[in-house]
């Protein structure tokens, strides 16, 4: 059901249900049997009646379920379940198809909707098909739910599998392509605004699991990457980042659907897995009319608006793609009970510093905010102190390589400020206007530095069972490592990301329109360029004297910073 239906759909009795008079009409007491779209399925039949089934489509690569006879005589009122607010009808003259066309036009996958007699339409993606008594049938998985409706089962045989209340039967020919995907052509076809895919890469799909790639290897040149088309630079670059080299983000690549998923999850989930991230990992290289299939369902399925042509930054993408349709777990979760994808640093100017690093800046907005994060993220996401794409709260920001977040986690074991030992306090006036290690202290420590202050400390949390051993031992810090930086000038998006792991590790600059061929009619080219020696760079108070050009725009131009904890991800 579409989100901008505005009639109610409900059902009063079960004498309310409203059937499809055509397809009733097909369906005689002494000929009843249904056959699975799967060749290998068994065929349950009635002993009166052995004619052999018709079949519309063998899907090839989705799996379907099982047909079993749902049309006996006291079980005939409910085989098409129906709104009650219209039956079914067709929207368009439909002539009687042949077998091909009707894979040509509908098949399982497909988004369909669903027109009612009251004009009321019905949207969702085709879980089945099959025949019975020569009449073709669609189990169709609907949007949002519909008093009334199942789950995709009868007669005890789940026949496809979805939430309560989402499964709808009806006459194939009842169903039309979803027109809310219609206004954008196909992204297979050649002509797909008007770029000249037969000058370019191929870009096959490519379908199972391909691990992130762990070194640069012969990627960089032009026509490598993800190639921009029309504003997309703000999703090129952030895709790059998330899935070239690490793995940090895959688990979004393969959550198995669940029952309160969108019903286009699996679709939107296999074209950005097998269409873009395998692609990219296995031929180092993604066309854009494969990209635009991805924007065109997040156009249409998110509340984020011109996703396949307007400029956007990446926090409105991760929020269409990652907390919409794939409802990903936050990365983030703090101890104020709040849950977000990525950090904002919300900082005071402070005008005696040129140069901030994103640590500094980030321990002064958590003690600003006065809130810490619950636990070790995976992934730690954080946007730069600006605001829109001109204004900057500092010129420059150093991305800080390792990112130390151990007095950031609440509850794990901190270091007295003062002596080094087990702090079991914190004071949160002692650290004004220094870094949070400054706020912990010992008992004595305490004592001693608040004899003369008017301070109030609060206790820290720390596990019983680990104090004798912290005691004696050196506190463990706990870091994040840094691996990919998106920057913007002006309008346009770019990355910086590392390829690989470790302090040593190479890194590249990623442009997804570094150059183009012809004008109106051409077509952007990506372009990936070794930069071994930004590792380095990070690492000196200012890289700015010697730096080239291009990783100066690292300083100049940060937007957001991508952190990993790689023992943590692999627990995820």
């Amino acid at each position: 059901m579409s989100k901008h239906s505005t009639a109610t759909m409900q059902r009063n009795s079960h004498n309310d249900r409203v059937k499809s008079a055509n397809l009733i009409a097909h369906l005689a007491p002494d000929r009843r049997r249904i056959k699975s779209t799967s060749s290998n399925s068994p065929i349950l039949s009635t002993e009166e009646n052995q004619q052999k089934p018709k079949m519309i489509q063998e899907p090839k690569t989705v799996e379907t379920g099982i047909l079993v006879d749902v049309c006996s005589a006291e079980q005939r009122e409910n085989v098409y379940d129906s709104p009650a607010l219209g039956s079914p009808r067709a929207v368009a003259p439909i002539p009687k198809a042949s077998v091909d066309i009707l894979q040509d036009e509908i098949g399982v996958g497909s988004l369909v909707e669903v027109a009612t007699d009251v004009d009321q339409h019905y949207y969702g993606v085709v879980r089945w098909i099959g025949i019975i008594d020569d009449t073709a049938t669609a189990g169709v998985e609907l949007e949002e739910s519909v008093c009334g409706l199942g789950d995709g089962s009868r007669g005890g045989v789940q026949l496809f599998e979805c939430a309560s209340g989402r499964a709808l039967f009806v006459p194939l020919p009842l169903c039309r392509r979803d027109a809310r995907f219609r206004d954008t052509p196909p992204p297979d076809r050649p002509d797909l605004h008007h770029v000249q895919l037969s000058e370019q890469p191929e870009c096959p799909v490519v379908p199972g699991v391909i691990p992130p790639l762990t070194s640069l290897g012969d990627l960089a040149g032009k026509n490598r990457g993800i190639q921009g088309h029309h504003n997309s630079c703000y999703l090129d670059a952030t895709l790059f980042a998330m899935f070239t080299f690490t793995s940090v983000f895959d688990a979004l690549l393969y959550r198995p659907p669940e029952p309160e998923d969108s019903p286009h999850y699996s679709e939107v989930q296999r074209v950005l897995r097998e269409e873009i991230v395998n692609p990219l990992r296995k031929h180092g290289y993604v066309r854009a009319d494969r990209v635009m299939k991805l924007r065109t369902l997040l156009e249409r399925l998110s509340d984020v608006p011109g996703l396949t042509s307007e400029e956007k930054d990446p926090e409105e993408f991760l929020n269409g793609l990652v907390a919409q349709i794939l409802r990903a777990e936050p990365f983030l979760k703090l101890s104020s009970g709040q849950e977000a994808f990525c950090y904002q640093l919300f900082v005071e100017k402070d005008e005696h510093v040129s140069l901030p690093t994103v640590q500094q800046l980030l321990e002064q907005s958590f003690a600003t905010s006065g809130v810490k994060l619950s636990e070790v993220p995976a992934a730690f996401i954080i946007q730069m102190p600006r605001f829109g794409k001109q204004y900057k709260l500092y010129q420059r920001v150093m991305p800080s390589p390792l990112l130390d977040v151990t007095d950031l986690i609440e509850g794990l074991p901190r270091q007295c400020a003062v002596c080094g030992g087990l702090a079991r306090w914190e004071c949160a006036e002692c650290a004004r206007g220094a870094a949070l290690d400054a706020a912990a202290l010992c008992r004595a420590c305490l004592r001693r530095a608040h004899s003369t202050r008017q301070h109030k400390a609060t206790p820290l949390t720390v596990f019983e069972e680990y104090s004798s051993i912290l005691e004696s031992c050196p506190v463990p810090r706990v870091y994040m490592e840094l691996f990919a930086v998106l920057c913007i000038e002006t309008s346009h998006y770019v990355a910086f990301v590392k390829a690989g792991v470790g302090h040593d590790a190479p890194w590249c600059f990623f442009d997804s329109m570094a150059d183009r061929k012809g004008e109106r009619d051409g077509y952007n080219i990506p372009e990936i360029v070794s930069m071994k020696e930004v590792g380095a760079w990070l690492s000196e108070a200012d890289p700015a004297p010697r730096a080239p050009p291009l990783a100066r725009r690292l300083l100049a131009d940060a937007y957001m910073c991508f952190y990993r904890s790689p023992d943590v991800a692999m627990y995820r």
